[in-house]
């Protein structure tokens, strides 16, 4: 069974003075991202896909060193598109992404709205579920807004934020041949 692994970069260095999508890894998520590659999977994984976002492409890089293969960046697959408000305090931050899942249908402070982001990730990563195209395991490398998006999606469940993950860095494992997820989220450096 070949199996589609969406894994969310871990912590990010946040400086509100450099745009959100330009944001890298922390000390911390440069750990949380070596220790992924000890998950017993890992070695499974024959295609690393990511985002454009440099926090995804960081962690792809990673992944991809470590098992020799080149990343397939698709822009597509960022998070939604905050840009309209730029970096806001973490407090302001959570209150208007409650709001961006309660209202999926409309644009919250200029944010795109979550249908959209929904549909966007989900066309984008259609062709990677495709039994027929299935050579192994793939890796996508993205984010937790829009990786909820798609896991929404694939469960068959309304868009909510009670399907959230639970913090940056964790992932969420998808049966290529039936579309379905096989699990929530779960930490990238569960012991």
């Amino acid at each position: 069974m070949a199996t589609l692994r969406y894994i969310t970069h871990p912590e990010v260095a946040v400086d509100p003075s450099v745009p959100v999508p330009n944001w890298d890894l922390s000390e911390v998520g440069f750990q949380r991202a070596q220790l992924l590659l000890t998950r017993p999977w890992i070695g499974d994984i024959a295609a690393v896909v990511s985002s454009a976002e440099r926090k995804a492409k960081t962690t792809a890089a990673i992944l991809a060193d470590h098992l020799g293969v080149t990343v397939d960046v698709r822009p597509a697959t960022g998070e939604n598109d905050r840009s309209a408000t730029g970096f806001v305090p973490p407090s302001e931050f959570e209150r208007l992404a409650d709001a961006f899942f309660s209202w999926p249908d409309q644009s919250i402070s200029g944010w795109e709205r979550a249908v959209d982001a929904q549909a966007r990730i989900v066309a984008e990563l259609s062709d990677l579920l495709t039994p027929a195209r299935a050579t192994g395991d793939i890796a996508v490398i993205g984010h937790g807004g829009v990786g909820t998006l798609l896991y929404c999606h694939l469960a068959g469940l309304k868009i909510s934020r009670q399907h959230d993950q639970p913090g940056q860095g964790h992932y969420f494992s998808v049966d290529i041949e039936t579309g379905r997820p096989l699990h929530h989220w779960r930490t990238i450096d569960e012991i």
